[in-house]
This record gives structure tokens, C-alpha cells and sequence, in this order.
């Protein structure tokens, strides 16, 4: 009998993962990840289609007046050509206390330089719609058995954090989709509110075992952000097939966000770094990511080889890229970096994360008719007290680095916004 999920973190109370945890054991692990869920599940709508009629849907599919299709080399994304959306957390510096209650008047937005007028503005009071995403490969297996010297099975490490969040976020009323990979992503739900539906989410995480050990995170950024064909298992009426998933950039009308729970190692994505890092720039949607792995690094970094053995163990060097890759992505896209290393500092991380997430203020300005494919710089200012002055040395502003404008006017695909 495995341990429960966190005796630890009991004040937390989690009695569904308590359960699940608790009748977890070794055998479990033998199973095939290829093993449905034992109970039929629920087909879930995404968030704002449930009294939409499928001439509504028809029209929505079709790119609205003003926008282009693109496709840059790896990636096809959509981008409306007169908005670009900025989320905004404010944060003090010393304190680290979330900065509530602020208007449009106490923020500046400047593109390469020049000051925007923010034509968009609302508080951190909306829903949100949120892709969790989890590393379920045999490394990562490798990483949580070792890391806690064998007395947990390896999944915990990602699966713990994963089940804290989302009960969490269900309950506040968010839509959560869930997305897990090695190989390939796998879409285990599309968005949904229902507890029920998370709860069976967790339930088929614990009964699976990794197939692969490969840990293809690039792709798993892209198809998380702007979709594709993902994986059929564990999909409604998949019928044996690739299932299209359409992406956390598809869904508009409320606030998104990522959270991804990954050593930040990758072994053979389709796309390279800098072309993942070009999407999560140019998605704008926050990047919360929980890193894992850290404990094993810490015990066995100095018994491993300074770089990929044949054997494709990681090396030193690709942990070090690994965390340093996690932490662009954060800070790129708006959102924080969390290198977790035991369990007994997820629930703080958690309670962070959802804290950070609930204090977002939403920007907006008009880039105008450009179209020159480039990447723009992005800086929010704020004036907390309101006295003209930027308060630059007293706070910090987390947001979207980049704005990448479609491409010109002739092409036939955009960039994503």
C-alpha cells in the first residue's frame, strides 16, 4: 500500500486524492497507459457552447472580418489585427503582496517604446479557463521514484501537484482542460467545470503507468496553445482515432492561463526551443509552471555525465537547460516559475499559483494596421498612488514580454496574438 497523498498537507484537504492516493500500489504501475477509464466518461462542452446552435458554431469557425490566417513554418495560428491582449500582475517588491484594487488609470502600456492607449480594462474578477498540462513520461517516473528514494511511485510527483490545482480551481467555478504527454500529448478532458470529471481525470493518472520515455514538451506547448491531432486515448468517442483539440488560443470571452508541471527536459520535439518560445510569446497566455525533477538532480547531479549519454540518461548540462528553459517560458508569457524540490512546499506553491492567477488585471491596446511579421517589445508601467510617477523601484509587473504582428498583408497565414 502506497503512502497517502500527503499526510503533510493534510490541513489542505484533499479527500479525493487522499482516496485515490491511498488505494494506489506498485501493480498499478504495470498497467498499460492505453487502459480507458473504467467508467464512461461524460462529454464536455467547451466554455460559452452550451446554447450556441451549430449554424452559430459554423460561423464561428470562420475567420471573423479583420483577421488572416498564417502559417509560419511550424506553427498555424490566428491573430486578431486590432487588439492585443496584455494580462498584468502587480506584485511588491519587498512585501511580495498582490497589489488589489488598481484602475485603467494607474497603468501605462508601452510598444518598442511608445505608449499605447489601453482601449481594453477589466479586474481580475472573471473565470478562468485553464490547461493543465503534465510531464507523464517514464523519465519523469524515473525522476519521482528515485528522487524520494523509492518510498513513493514515480507519477506522484506530477500527479500531486496536478489534483491540488484543480480541485481548487473547479471549485472557484474555472474550466480546467487537461493535457498529458511523453511522446505525444494526450488530451484527457477538454474544458470543463464538473468536479466529477476532474475526479476522474486524477482516478485514471493513478491507475496508468508512462509508455515512452521520451519527453517531448515543445510539441506539448504548441498543441497546448494552438492545438492539433493529439493522442486518442482516454478521449470521448475517440473510436480509435487522432482527436483534433483545438487550443487554449481558441477560447475567448474569459481569461486563460497554463499550468504545466515538467522537469523542462525535452529529448526529440518536431519544433526546437526558440520555435515553442516564438508560440508561448505570441499566444500572450500566462505560464505557471510547477518544475519537477529537482530532488533527483540534487541527490544524483554529481554521479551524472556532464551531458546526454548514449544511453540518453540527461546530463547535467540538460538539467541546468531544462530549468533554464521553464524559466523563459514564465517569464516571457506573464507568468512564474515555481523549481519545486519537496512535497511539503506544493501547497504553498499552489496556493501561489491560484493567488497570482485570481489578481490578473487584463489590458488592451490597438497595434493598428501593422503587419510586418516582426516581434515588438512589450512594457506595462504602474502608478499605485496615482501621483504621476511611475513606481518602478517599488514594484513589479508581471506580463507578456512580446507582441509578434502578422505577417504582410499578401500572406495567407498569421501568427497567433
Amino acid at each position: 500500500m502506497q503512502t497517502p497523498l500527503s499526510r503533510r498537507t493534510a490541513a489542505f484537504a484533499l479527500s479525493l486524492v487522499f482516496a485515490l492516493v491511498s488505494a494506489a500500489s506498485p501493480t498499478l504501475l504495470a498497467q498499460s497507459r492505453r487502459q480507458p477509464p473504467t467508467q464512461p466518461e461524460k462529454k464536455n462542452k467547451r466554455p460559452g457552447e452550451e446554447q450556441k446552435s451549430d449554424e452559430q458554431k459554423k460561423k464561428e469557425e470562420e475567420p471573423p472580418p479583420g483577421e488572416v490566417l498564417v502559417v509560419p513554418q511550424t506553427e498555424i495560428e490566428r491573430v486578431s489585427t486590432n487588439l492585443v491582449n496584455v494580462d498584468a500582475v502587480v506584485i511588491h517588491k519587498k512585501s511580495k503582496q498582490l497589489i488589489p484594487n488598481l484602475k485603467k488609470a494607474n497603468f501605462a502600456i508601452f510598444e518598442d517604446g511608445v505608449q499605447q492607449e489601453i482601449t481594453n480594462f477589466s479586474t481580475p474578477e472573471a473565470k478562468l479557463n485553464v490547461a493543465v498540462v503534465i510531464e507523464f513520461s517514464k523519465w519523469s517516473e524515473i525522476f519521482g521514484y528515485y528522487g524520494s528514494s523509492g518510498q513513493d511511485f514515480g507519477t506522484r510527483e506530477v500527479i500531486a501537484p496536478a489534483a491540488l490545482f484543480m480541485q481548487d480551481a473547479v471549485s472557484r467555478g474555472d474550466y480546467i482542460s487537461v493535457i498529458a504527454f511523453d511522446m505525444r500529448p494526450t488530451t484527457l478532458t477538454d474544458f470543463t467545470n464538473d468536479p466529477g470529471r476532474i475526479n476522474q481525470v486524477v482516478s485514471f493518472l493513478l491507475r496508468q503507468s508512462p509508455a515512452f520515455r521520451e519527453n517531448n514538451l515543445f510539441d506539448a506547448i504548441k498543441f497546448t496553445l494552438v492545438g492539433g491531432k493529439g493522442d486518442p486515448v482516454a478521449m470521448d468517442n475517440s473510436g480509435g482515432k487522432a482527436i483534433e483539440y483545438k487550443g487554449l488560443t481558441s477560447v475567448q470571452g474569459r481569461r486563460r492561463a497554463v499550468i504545466l508541471i515538467a522537469s523542462g527536459w525535452d529529448t526529440f520535439s518536431k519544433i526546437n526551443y526558440d520555435q515553442a518560445r516564438k508560440i508561448a510569446q505570441g499566444a500572450g497566455i500566462p505560464m505557471y509552471i510547477i518544475g519537477t525533477g529537482n530532488i533527483f538532480y540534487k541527490k544524483f547531479g554529481d554521479q551524472l555525465p556532464a551531458t546526454t549519454s548514449i544511453s540518453g540518461t540527461p546530463g547535467r548540462m540538460d538539467f541546468l537547460q531544462a530549468m533554464n528553459a521553464l524559466q523563459t517560458f514564465a517569464k516571457d508569457t506573464g507568468g512564474m516559475y515555481f523549481p519545486v524540490t519537496f512535497e511539503g512546499e506544493l501547497p504553498t506553491t499552489v496556493s501561489t499559483i491560484n493567488s497570482v492567477l485570481r489578481s490578473q488585471y487584463s489590458l488592451g491596446y490597438n497595434p493598428g494596421e501593422r503587419r510586418d511579421g516582426k516581434k515588438h517589445k512589450i512594457l506595462v508601467k504602474v502608478d499605485v498612488n496615482g501621483d504621476g510617477v511611475y513606481d518602478d523601484k517599488e514594484f513589479d509587473i508581471n506580463h507578456r514580454q512580446f507582441y509578434i504582428a502578422p505577417a504582410p498583408a499578401d500572406a495567407k497565414t498569421a501568427a497567433k496574438s
